[in-house]
């Protein structure tokens, strides 16, 4: 087995995890099987018992899904990863891995509208209880701890405000209650953030964001120690939100390209984030990449580059942020992001939809704000196409 830690990011996309058959397959190759052949009933015995190891069923284990996890673990410099079907499925496996009925999680209140409607719709059915916090204020996030409190939970940068969390402030005070923190490292993907090195405990990833890259599967994955890793794993082997070993052949083929992309998303998206401040129907623009974010400064230490989403508020509430939904001919109107494709949408009406008005507004999610999912596109393109809105 390689040393992963000799090897820099732009070649652990590529070669980390790498499987090679008696074939010598230069490609990974694709394992489509429900299920593995033992070559004895006593080798079947051992390996359900995890005596020795080996496949089983690919509900749970697959080479294939194994290759896509190593890869992901890697450049997360993480000890395991364990792959879902989703991203919202990476957060359910989380959460009954480590939590019970009892307990209470802090998590950021600015959250993904589903991943708020996970924790406050069913986890809170389950009596787990769950406080929120202003994903900047560390402070806050002291002051929502409680004796039961066994879990931090954050995003950030945030969706779609672009809110940047002091990652190792809110990590220490986590631990200093015996919590530990998840982040959803969904926008800045391990090339741009390592949330385990600023000392998060779990990285949640929505793979079929900027992982794949190109919208093509859905996929997900828990990240961080063996420890904290092996009930997610027993969650996933139980339950079966399992990742398909195709979907984890798309997701490998996108981690090759995944450091090469992130650095042209971040160039494309401060070319917009930079026109969009200058034009006199704009209100504010969200971009940690721009001197004016309130966390630029921060995001410049903890961040390689700004990220692919740019968040503005026009004038004119929803009326006018429909209107430029309406107008673009070019960019995609879908709530999907990571996509070499430009994609726009308005979150108060489709991402956060289902929240209530009061934990919008506490969010900071107003009625005119319009997120973009900026593609690979050429810039100048981009800017002509939203000006048909904004003229």
């Amino acid at each position: 087995m390689h040393d992963f830690d000799e090897w820099h990011p732009d070649t652990l996309a590529i070669r980390a995890g790498t499987l090679r058959t008696e074939f010598g397959e230069h490609s990974d190759a694709m394992y489509l099987t429900s299920s593995f052949c033992v070559g004895s009933a006593e080798e079947a015995s051992l390996k359900f018992t995890n005596q020795i190891p080996g496949h089983i069923y690919s509900r749970f284990t697959n080479p294939t899904v194994e290759a896509f996890e190593t890869r992901l673990a890697a450049l997360e410099g993480a000890e395991r990863a364990v792959a879902t079907a989703s991203g919202m499925s990476a957060i359910l496996a989380l959460g009954m891995a480590h939590l019970k009925a009892g307990d209470h999680v802090v998590a950021s209140n600015g959250l993904f509208g589903a991943t708020i409607q996970l924790f406050n719709t069913y986890f809170a059915r389950f009596g787990v209880e769950i406080s929120y916090a202003a994903p900047t204020d560390p402070a806050a996030w002291a002051a929502a701890v409680k004796p039961n409190t066994k879990l931090f939970f954050l995003e950030t940068p945030s969706n779609p405000l672009t809110e940047v969390a002091d990652i190792a402030a809110i990590a220490e005070i986590a631990h200093a209650h015996g919590a530990l923190l998840a982040v959803d490292n969904c926008f800045c993907t391990p090339i741009l953030q390592q949330p385990l090195k600023l000392g998060a405990d779990l990285v949640v990833h929505s793979a079929t964001k900027y992982l794949d890259g190109q919208g093509r599967v859905l996929g997900g994955a828990v990240v961080g120690s063996k420890a904290l890793l092996e009930p997610v794993y027993l969650f996933l082997r139980t339950a079966g939100p399992s990742l398909s070993p195709f979907n984890a052949w798309v997701l490998l083929k996108g981690l090759e390209t995944l450091p090469i992309r992130m650095r042209a998303h971040c160039d494309n998206a401060l070319k917009l984030a930079q026109w969009l401040e200058r034009q006199p129907q704009v209100e504010r623009v969200f971009y940690p990449g721009l001197s004016s974010h309130p966390q630029h400064a921060l995001a410049t230490r903890q961040q390689q580059g700004g990220g692919g989403i740019v968040s503005f508020e026009v004038k004119g509430g929803r009326e006018a942020a429909w209107r430029v939904v309406d107008a673009v001919q070019l960019i995609s109107r879908t709530a999907n992001l990571g996509d070499v494709r430009s994609t726009i949408t308005h979150p108060a009406s489709t991402t956060h939809g289902r929240i209530t008005p009061e934990a919008r507004a506490a969010a900071g999610i107003r009625e005119g704000l319009i997120r973009i999912s900026v593609g690979l596109e050429n810039a100048e393109d981009l800017i002509g196409d939203l000006q048909r809105g904004l003229a």
